[in-house]
């Protein structure tokens, strides 16, 4: 199965080493348990948490599992990413050192309340 097939996450995860796919449904669990009201999709052909627009989308990469929080995500935690790869949008966790599951959740979080304000702010403007 080609990337282009893949209609969920589910599927996305299978087309992959059983050793990645461990990290990919550690990834998986730990968003969903701090957002369980996002709904799973596949956007850009990665997996993708939505919740009031794009939350955050991981994918597997040849050497590390590749984290997209938005830019924003990334700024707002630059100080405990530091031992990361990291670039204007993506987050490289490698594949030889464990997840930091605590740091994806935070950073969740913060994407939650991001979204929030958005969708928030955008509904004062339309109410005027």
């Amino acid at each position: 199965m080609n990337s282009q097939n893949i209609q969920n996450i589910d599927q996305y995860i299978a087309m992959n080493t059983p050793e990645v796919q461990e990290l990919l449904k550690q990834i998986r669990t730990a968003i969903s348990q701090v957002a369980p009201m996002a709904t799973e999709s596949i956007k850009y052909a990665m997996p993708t948490f939505v919740y009031l627009g794009n939350l955050v989308h991981f994918s597997a990469c040849k050497s590390h599992i590749g984290f997209y929080p938005a830019p924003s995500g990334i700024i707002a935690f630059s100080n405990q990413l530091s031992e990361y790869k990291c670039s204007k949008g993506a987050i490289q966790f490698p594949y030889s050192k464990p997840l930091p599951l605590d740091l994806i959740k935070e950073i969740v979080k913060f994407r939650l309340q991001e979204n929030e304000e958005k969708a928030h702010s955008k509904s004062k403007k339309k109410d005027r």
